[in-house]
């Protein structure tokens, strides 16, 4: 037996991320007392029609979202009980609305800083429905071997510590959520445990009292004794002590009452609930409170850390009389399943990965590349060329070498708006596509015809120089088994209309003294393809491949730097069309040639 919370709970949280951590708390307790979850919806009008992923055991459990309570319990008529996790502003509201639907019973707010006049309306609401109304500002409510309301009860260690896998014979009631934890792990180790733990909030008007829980305790027959935990501030206690001394009762108190420091402070002082304070004339102190439950019948430890001998001495009292026997613990109890990164750390796993990587690692305070960590890279002096190298070729490069890099990305950031990269980012701009979706549309345009012959420029000219061909060789190669040469010809320019971005490139490189074996073949080829044709020149893809080629990286990266030097350009176009608040792009008649059939008849259909 259990009060509140038991085996036929069925819970809809209403709240967004703290519900969602709630329901992984519950989960766990779920587990461990081998029930399924009884978590079926949440309420969370953002998210309505997603779902909540909840770990369970090593599974995972979607648990559906829905806009309303009414939506949620449609859906799910076995719904009886809602936590709330919803702000304070709206804590009402959301109250309102679960208590208002016939089929919650029982409404737990977890939430702080709710209002008192909210707390007294929503109190007074539930009374009138027969329902029960927990908190404002409650940890939850807990029923060994049968049900978890929220957090409380701790991690799962604690779960087990406490011993709440099965059920014991003491209720606890508290205002505090972290003495909850606290005095239901006392009652495992000085008795044998607790049948329902319920943290009612430490706000001045809770929306239950310890007067309505004990009547419940009193009439569960499981429960023998029950333990309160009260505090200076408010008359709960003194109701309580009214209550338990004016008749003989079945079950024994307990209680212990915090703020005894109070006495040697000004009145009026406030702790750390908002309820625990005392009257400017002493009423409500924590002595008051305890003198009168002691006349009430209560037992009273002097100090809180007396209270573990305290229910000890209870339930040996309890054993003696036949009331309660020793409880048999279970041989063997489900453990949580650890993550893969817990188990990992253990040494009880052994994962294979997913995937390798050589080039850089960001598990520490910062990102490393190739193992040099990136503020110490800017902070001596290395710029983005050195750290292409580093992540493309896994090697510092030289200062002439980071200079190359800077002029090729410089030289080939841009060639204008025609070019049908430029072109496709503009069209995608203009039409209102955002900024990564209309550069990707750029950068599907490179290929062998733009952009994209770098790569392919650079292992056929290595593939010349590494196999000692003459120019006279490598072409015949080149019109036997490829067909034109990468890297070679131009549509707009020729040896009468030099690129002089090509210029440029060759000019710096040569100025340099180093040793390019491959440009040096490229430019040969030019002077005999030239010949033949003024626009079959040395073009800058060309160029590039057989610098970069030369000062040693890899053939495979090199369209990489076209793509990342020409992303610079599209990303500019895609800004000024923005920034001129461009219009959508649509062809003038006289661009198109229609050489489809002149419209006719459609012919009866046979």
């Amino acid at each position: 037996m259990s009060i509140l919370a038991n085996k036929d709970t069925r819970v809809v949280i209403q709240g967004g991320q703290a519900g969602v951590n709630a329901a992984r708390r519950m989960a766990e307790f779920c587990y461990l007392i081998k029930r399924p979850l009884n978590v079926e919806a949440f309420v969370y009008p953002p998210d309505a029609g997603k779902s909540n992923e909840i770990p369970y055991g090593s599974g995972l459990i979607a648990i559906p979202v829905y806009k309303s309570i009414a939506e949620a319990t449609k859906h799910h008529p076995t719904l009886n009980t809602s936590l709330v996790y919803i702000g304070a502003d709206r804590a009402m509201k959301g109250g309102m609305e679960a208590l208002d639907d016939s089929h919650i019973k029982v409404v737990s707010m977890i939430t702080e800083g709710v209002p008192e006049k909210d707390a007294k309306i929503l109190g007074a609401h539930a009374r009138k429905l027969g329902k029960v109304f927990n908190g404002p500002s409650s940890i939850g409510i807990i029923s060994a071997g049968a049900c978890r309301l929220g957090v409380i009860g701790g991690a799962f260690d604690n779960l087990v510590l406490s011993k709440l896998y099965r059920e014991g014979s003491f209720g606890v009631i508290t205002k505090s959520g972290g003495l909850s934890n606290e005095i239901i792990w006392i009652c495992s180790q000085f008795a044998d445990g607790i049948t329902t733990a319920i943290g009612i909030g430490g706000d001045a008007y809770p929306g239950t009292d310890y007067v309505s829980y004990l009547e419940m305790f009193e009439n569960d027959p499981q429960t023998k004794a029950v333990v309160i935990v009260g505090e200076m501030g408010g008359d709960l206690e003194e109701r309580a002590a009214e209550w338990y001394g004016a008749k003989k009762r079945r079950v024994k108190l307990i209680a212990v009452v915090s703020g005894f420091c109070q006495e040697s402070l000004p009145k009026g002082m406030k702790f750390g609930h908002a309820g625990a304070k005392e009257g400017m004339k002493g009423e409500g102190s924590a002595r008051s409170k305890s003198d009168a439950l002691k006349k009430a019948g209560a037992l009273v430890p002097p100090t809180f850390g007396a209270l573990g001998p305290a229910i000890k001495e209870t339930y040996q009292d309890l054993l003696k009389s036949g009331q309660v026997k020793e409880p048999v613990e279970p041989a063997m109890l489900p453990r949580l399943p650890k993550t893969v990164e817990e188990a990992m750390k253990a040494d009880e796993v052994m994962v294979s990965p997913l995937i390798r990587t050589t080039i850089s690692d960001d598990r520490g305070d910062e990102p490393c590349y190739d193992g040099y960590p990136a503020s110490e890279l800017i902070n001596k002096g290395y710029e983005i060329p050195h750290v292409i190298g580093l992540l493309w070729d896994k090697r510092l490069i030289s200062k002439q070498e980071a200079e190359i890099i800077k002029r090729i990305m410089m030289l080939s950031a841009d060639h204008g708006p025609c070019v049908s990269g430029a072109y496709a980012t503009i069209l995608a701009a203009c039409a209102g596509i955002g900024l990564s979706q209309s550069v990707a549309a750029g950068m599907i345009m490179i290929g062998p015809r733009f952009g994209g012959a770098v790569t392919d420029a650079g292992r056929f000219f290595k593939y010349a120089v590494d196999s000692k061909m003459s120019v006279d060789e490598f072409l015949a190669y080149m019109k036997k088994n490829h067909g034109p040469v990468p890297g070679i010809g131009h549509r707009v320019k020729s040896l009468r209309n030099p690129d002089k971005r090509v210029k440029e490139l060759v000019g710096y490189v040569k100025s340099l003294n180093i040793k390019t074996p491959c440009l040096d073949f490229a430019l040969e080829v030019e002077k005999i393809t030239s010949v033949k044709k003024d626009n079959l020149i040395l073009n800058v893809d060309g160029t590039m491949a057989a610098v970069l080629v030369d000062i040693g990286f890899p053939v495979d990266s090199l369209n990489g730097f076209f793509i990342l030097s020409r992303t610079i350009g599209l990303i500019g176009h895609w800004v000024d069309q923005k920034r001129q608040d461009s219009r959508l792009i649509r062809l003038f008649d006289y661009l198109v040639n229609y050489a489809a059939p002149k419209r006719r008849e459609v012919p009866p259909l046979k």
